[in-house]
C-alpha cells in the first residue's frame, strides 16, 4: 500500500479509499442487470436556465504515458484541448478541461485511474489504449453513463452490445486481420503461424484471424502464444519450436513496446533469411514511426518483413498537423495514434457544442447501487451518474465530420467508416509502400478514397500490388512452408492388395512395397526441391483387399499424413483429404461375357439405317423424275408413250448407282442436275462399299448385356472388386439393391464368376475401373470384353492431409512428370500387357451409317433439283405467253391497248394449254415462235402501208 502512496503522490487514506472502490467494482457489475430497472436518481445539482452553459468541462484521458502510444498521445491531447479553447467557433464561452490520468500499463491501476476521473464528474473519458484495460473500465462507463472514446483499444470483441458507453476513435483489429487475410490468399499460402501477446487484444485479434482465414479455406497450423513482457529467453524457446514445424509464414501481432525483441531473436536463429514469411500488425509500424530514425542494427533485423498501418486520408488538416508535431514533441517520434487521439478530443467538443445547442444541460446525481454495501464502510458517494450521457452518447455517434485521420463517421456497428490499411514492405534504410488495402475493394495500389467513388469490387482477379523484397533479399514469394524439421518421417499409408498387385503390393525389399503408383509417388519426390524424410505402412491383413474408404478415414483422422495408391479421385473422398493431380485415367466400365454373331443373310442391308435407305431411294426416284422433266423437251429417248416413259424414268433413276445408264442428256439444266447426283451417289457407293466391307470381314461380338443401362434393368448379380468405390457407386447412385452385389477378391475369382454365369452361381457382368479392366482381359486371353461406354469419369491420385501443402507440390511434380514422358515409362515398365486385344465389342449398329453422315449432299442435290426447275419453268411459261392464238387484229389491237393501260400481260393462261406447251418438242416452239413472229412484222408492214396512202387521198 505504500508503494501505492508513493507513485500516486497521495494520502495514504485517499489511496485506500481508492483500493476499496476498485474492490468494490465486482460487488457492483453482477447486479447491473438485475438492479438497472430500480434506478431512482436524485439530482445533486439543481437544473439551471436552458440559457445558462457551465463555464467550463470536465474530460478524462487515460493511457500509459511511458509507451510508444501514450507518448505521442499525450502532446496531441494537450494541443487539441488548446486547438479546441482557441477556437471561438466550438463551445462559445465554455473551456474544455482534460484530465489526465496514467493507467502505468496495469489494469488494477487503470481501474484506479478511471474510478479518479469519475471523482472529477467528467462527461467522457478519452482512452484507454490497451484493450485489457478498456474491457475493465468499460463497466465503470456503463454503470455511470460516461462515454469512453478510446483511440488505441482495437479489440475486436469490445462489443457495443456489451458495452454501449465504449467506442473506437481508430480501427477495429476485426478489418486488419481480413487484411492479412486477403494478403495470405493473394501470394497463395494456405496456412500460417500466429505468435501474439497472451492478452485480450491478442488472443481475440488472433481468433477473428482464424475466422477471416478459414472463410478462403486457409487455417492457423500454430498459435503460439508469449506472456505480456515476455524475455529474450521465452522468445527463443518459443520461435525454436515454431521453427520446426512446416509453415513459414508468421503472423506477428504483439505490443509495439516490445515486439522488436521477437525480429531480434529470429534474427539470431536465422528465421530471417531466404524462405521465411513475416506478417507484422500495425505496430511495427508504430513502433518504427516512434523510433525515427532507427538504428541500423534494428532496421537489419526486420528486412523483408510485411507490415500493415493505418490509413488515414491526405489532406491539409493532416499536413498541419505533422508540421507542427516537431514543436510539440521534438524528441519523440511520431505516430498515427497522436492523430487519432487529436481526432477524439475534436470529436468530444463537437459534439459538446451540439449538445449545448440543442439546449442540453450537464447533471449528475448519485446511484442508489452504490450505496447498498450491505453495511460495509465502504464509501462510493464520490462516485456519479451522468444524467445526460445517453444522450451525449448518440449525439457522438451521429456525428459527421472531417479530422486529420479523415472523415469522422460511424457504422450502425460503432465502427469507423471506410477502414482502410497501407501494406508495408521494409526493404533497405525503411519500410515501402506497396499497396493499400480496404473493405471496399480488398488489396490495390490506387488511393481508397479514389476507389470509393467506384463500384466495389474485392475479387480475386482484381487484387494487385506492387513488388516485396522478401527476406534473403529475394523478389519470389516464397512457397511459404518447409517440410517439418522435427525428425518425423512422413508416414505413408501403403493399401496391402491381393489383386492386380502390379499396382501395388507388398515387398521384401527396402522400403517394404513397390508397384507402379510406389514408382509414380517416387519419381515425384524426386523432383521436390527439398528432402522429404518418408515411411510406408501396409495397410490391410493381406487376406483380402482393404477398404480404401477407411484408408482415406485413417488419414482424416491424422493416424497417416498421405494415402499412396490406386485410390480413386471422388466426391465424397474430396471433401476430407486433398488429392493431387491425377496420374492416370480412371472410369467404371462393365465387363461381361461375349460370344461370335452369327452371320446373316440380310447382311447386306446392315451398312445404312432404315432412314439412310429410304431418304436414297427417295433421292433415286426425284432425281429421276427431275431430269426426265428437264430432257423431254430436248431428247427423244425420254419421249413417246406413257408406259415407255415410266419405265424410262425408273431405269434411269437406279442405273446411275453403277453409272450405267444408257440415256444421254441434251439440256444444260439436266446435266447440271446428273452432275450433282452422280457425285452424290459416288460417295453414297464408297461409304457402302466400305462399311459391308468392316461388317463382312471383321470379327462381330455380341453380348447380352449392352451396357449400364441393361444391367440396372436387369435382376441378374453384378460382381465388384472387394474394397473399391463401385460397390457404394452401384448402391447409392444407381440404385441398385445391395444383395445383387457380389464382392470378388481377385483376378481368379473375376474370370471363374464371369464363366460360370448368373445360373450357376456366377455374375452376368462385372464393374470395375478401367485400369483394372485393361489388365483383366489381356490376362484371359480377350475372352471377355467391355460392353457399352464408360460411365464414369475419374483418376487416381495421392490422398493428403486436408490443406497439406505437399499435395500441391506433388501435383505440379505429376504434372512434370507427365510432360516428360516419364509417366508413359513407368507405366510401360509396371503394364506391358502380354496379348493386345479391343476392349470393346463391335456393335453393328453403331456403325450403321445414318442420314446425320450424309444430310449435306442430299441437301446439296435438292437445292440443284429446284433451281433447275425454277429456270425450266420460267421458260416454259415465257414461251407458252408467246404462243397464245390470235383472235383478230382488233381483238389483238385492244387486247395490246389494255395490256398497256393497265401493265399486266395478256390474258390469263389456261393449265391445259400451258401442259400442251410442255409436252411439244422445244424444236417445234422455236418454230412456232419464229413463223409468229415474222406473220406480226408483215402485218405490221401492210397496216403502215394502207395508213400512207389514206394520207395521200385529197
Amino acid at each position: 500500500m505504500g508503494f501505492l502512496v508513493m507513485i500516486r503522490g497521495v494520502s495514504m487514506v485517499k489511496a485506500l479509499r481508492i483500493v476499496l472502490l476498485c474492490v468494490s467494482i465486482l460487488w457492483v457489475v453482477p447486479k447491473e442487470c438485475a438492479c438497472r430497472s430500480d434506478f431512482s436518481r436524485n439530482s445533486s445539482l439543481s437544473s439551471p436556465p436552458l440559457s445558462q452553459r457551465p463555464s467550463s468541462v470536465n474530460v478524462g484521458a487515460l493511457f500509459t504515458y511511458d509507451s510508444f502510444i501514450g507518448r505521442a498521445a499525450k502532446p496531441a491531447v494537450k494541443a487539441a484541448m488548446d486547438d479546441v479553447n482557441a477556437d471561438q467557433t466550438v463551445l462559445k464561452g465554455i473551456k474544455l478541461n482534460i484530465v489526465f490520468q496514467d493507467s502505468n500499463c496495469s489494469g488494477f491501476i487503470g481501474t484506479m485511474g478511471a474510478l479518479q476521473l469519475m471523482e472529477t464528474k467528467v462527461v467522457a473519458a478519452i482512452g484507454p489504449q490497451s484493450s485489457g484495460i478498456a474491457h475493465t473500465i468499460s463497466y465503470v462507463a456503463n454503470e455511470l453513463h460516461v462515454p469512453l472514446l478510446s483511440f488505441g483499444a482495437t479489440d475486436p470483441t469490445l462489443s457495443s452490445l456489451q458495452y454501449p458507453y465504449f467506442l473506437r476513435t481508430t480501427q477495429n483489429d476485426y478489418f486488419q486481420m481480413n487484411a492479412i487475410a486477403d494478403f495470405v490468399n493473394y501470394s497463395g499460402w494456405r496456412q500460417v503461424i500466429a505468435i501474439f501477446v497472451d492478452d485480450e487484444c491478442g488472443r481475440n485479434g488472433i481468433s477473428v484471424l482464424g475466422d477471416a482465414l478459414a472463410k478462403k479455406r486457409l487455417r492457423i497450423s500454430y498459435k503460439a502464444a508469449l506472456t505480456p513482457g515476455a524475455d529474450s529467453s521465452s522468445i527463443q524457446d518459443l520461435l525454436v519450436s515454431v521453427n520446426l514445424m512446416e509453415s513459414r509464414v508468421y503472423v506477428v501481432h504483439v505490443n509495439p513496446d516490445s515486439g522488436l525483441n521477437v525480429f531480434s531473436v529470429a534474427k539470431s536463429l536465422g528465421m530471417m533469411k531466404s524462405g521465411y514469411v513475416w506478417i507484422a500488425t500495425d505496430w511495427l509500424p508504430t513502433a518504427m514511426d516512434s523510433m525515427e530514425p532507427m538504428d541500423s542494427d534494428t532496421m537489419d533485423h526486420l528486412q523483408g518483413v510485411v507490415a500493415f498501418r493505418h490509413y488515414t486520408t491526405e489532406t491539409s488538416m493532416k499536413r498541419q498537423f505533422m508540421a507542427r508535431w516537431k514543436n510539440l514533441r521534438p524528441n519523440d517520434g511520431f505516430n498515427s495514434y497522436a492523430m487519432y487521439a487529436y481526432d477524439s478530443v475534436w470529436l468530444v467538443a463537437r459534439a459538446l457544442d451540439v449538445f449545448f445547442r440543442e439546449n442540453n444541460k450537464i447533471t449528475f446525481s448519485n446511484d442508489p447501487n452504490l450505496h447498498k454495501t450491505n453495511g460495509s464502510n465502504i464509501q462510493l458517494s464520490a462516485l456519479n451518474v451522468f444524467n445526460e450521457g445517453e444522450k451525449f452518447m448518440e449525439i457522438i455517434l451521429g456525428m459527421n465530420h472531417t479530422g486529420v485521420t479523415g472523415p469522422i463517421k460511424f457504422d450502425s456497428e460503432r465502427n469507423r467508416v471506410n477502414p482502410a490499411y497501407e501494406v508495408l514492405n521494409i526493404a533497405g534504410t525503411g519500410p515501402r509502400r506497396v499497396g493499400y488495402w480496404s473493405n471496399h475493394s480488398g488489396l490495390s495500389v490506387v488511393r481508397p478514397q479514389i476507389l470509393y467513388s467506384k463500384p466495389p469490387n474485392a475479387s480475386i482477379a482484381n487484387q494487385r500490388l506492387h513488388g516485396i523484397l522478401w527476406p534473403g533479399e529475394v523478389t519470389k514469394p516464397p512457397r511459404g512452408w518447409v517440410f517439418p524439421n522435427n525428425g518425423k518421417p512422413l508416414k505413408i499409408a501403403v493399401p496391402n492388395r491381393v489383386s492386380y498387385t502390379a499396382y501395388v503390393s507388398k515387398d521384401k525389399n527396402p522400403p517394404g512395397v513397390r508397384g507402379y503408383c510406389i514408382d509414380v509417388f517416387e519419381a515425384a519426390i524426386e523432383l521436390l526441391p527439398y528432402p522429404v524424410p518418408r515411411t510406408y505402412i501396409l495397410y490391410g491383413d493381406g487376406k483380402r483387399n482393404p477398404s480404401y474408404d477407411n484408408l482415406v478415414n485413417e488419414v482424416v483422422a491424422d493416424n497417416f499424413d498421405v494415402a499412396v495408391g490406386d485410390i480413386t479421385i471422388v466426391t465424397n473422398r474430396t471433401r476430407f483429404v486433398d488429392f493431387t493431380q491425377p496420374f492416370i485415367e480412371s472410369g467404371l466400365v462393365v465387363v461381361a461375357p461375349v460370344k461370335e454373331a452369327k452371320s446373316s443373310p440380310w447382311s447386306f442391308l446392315k451398312p445404312f439405317t432404315i432412314e439412310m435407305w429410304a431418304v436414297t431411294g427417295a433421292f433415286f426416284l426425284f432425281v429421276g423424275a427431275i431430269v426426265w422433266i428437264l430432257e423431254h423437251r430436248f431428247n427423244h429417248e425420254f419421249r413417246g408413250p406413257p408406259r415407255r416413259q415410266l419405265i424410262t424414268i425408273f431405269w434411269f433413276s437406279f442405273s446411275t448407282m453403277f453409272f450405267s445408264h444408257r440415256e444421254n442428256t441434251v439440256s444444260a439444266l439436266g446435266r447440271l442436275v446428273l452432275i450433282i447426283w452422280l457425285f452424290v451417289v459416288l460417295i453414297i457407293n464408297s461409304s457402302y462399299t466400305a462399311s459391308l466391307t468392316s461388317i463382312l470381314t471383321v470379327q462381330q461380338l455380341t453380348s447380352r448385356i449392352e451396357g449400364i443401362d441393361s444391367l440396372v434393368t436387369s435382376n441378374e448379380p453384378i460382381g465388384v472388386q472387394d474394397g473399391t468405390f463401385a460397390r457404394n457407386y452401384l448402391v447409392n447412385e444407381l440404385n441398385i439393391a445391395p444383395s445383387r452385389i457380389v464382392p470378388l477378391r481377385n483376378e481368379e475369382e473375376y474370370l471363374s464368376a464371369l464363366q460360370r454365369g448368373p445360373k450357376a452361381g456366377g455374375v452376368a457382368a462385372i464393374v470395375d475401373e478401367l485400369p483394372y479392366i485393361q489388365v483383366l482381359l489381356t490376362n484371359s486371353n480377350c475372352k471377355f470384353r467391355t460392353v457399352g461406354q464408360e460411365f464414369t469419369r475419374t483418376g487416381w491420385g495421392f490422398a493428403f492431409q486436408r490443406d497439406s501443402p505437399l499435395a500441391e507440390d506433388m501435383s505440379t511434380a505429376i504434372l512434370q512428370l507427365s510432360e516428360e514422358g516419364e509417366l508413359e515409362k513407368i507405366h510401360r515398365k509396371w503394364l506391358n500387357y502380354k496379348h493386345e486385344c479391343s476392349m470393346q465389342i463391335s456393335n453393328s449398329e453403331d456403325s450403321q451409317l445414318s442420314l446425320k453422315s450424309f444430310w449435306g449432299l442430299f441437301l446439296i442435290c435438292g437445292i440443284t433439283c429446284f433451281m433447275a426447275l425454277t429456270v425450266f419453268f420460267w421458260r416454259v411459261f415465257w414461251q407458252y405467253q408467246r404462243l397464245l392464238p390470235e383472235t383478230g387484229d382488233e381483238e389483238r389491237a385492244g387486247q395490246v391497248s389494255e395490256s398497256s393501260r393497265s401493265g399486266r400481260g395478256l390474258r390469263a393462261p389456261s393449265f391445259t394449254e400451258l401442259i400442251k406447251v410442255v409436252d411439244k418438242r422445244e424444236a417445234e416452239i422455236k418454230e412456232i415462235l419464229k413463223q409468229q413472229s415474222k406473220k406480226l412484222k408483215d402485218t405490221q408492214s401492210a397496216a403502215g402501208s394502207s395508213h400512207s396512202q389514206h394520207q395521200e387521198i385529197p
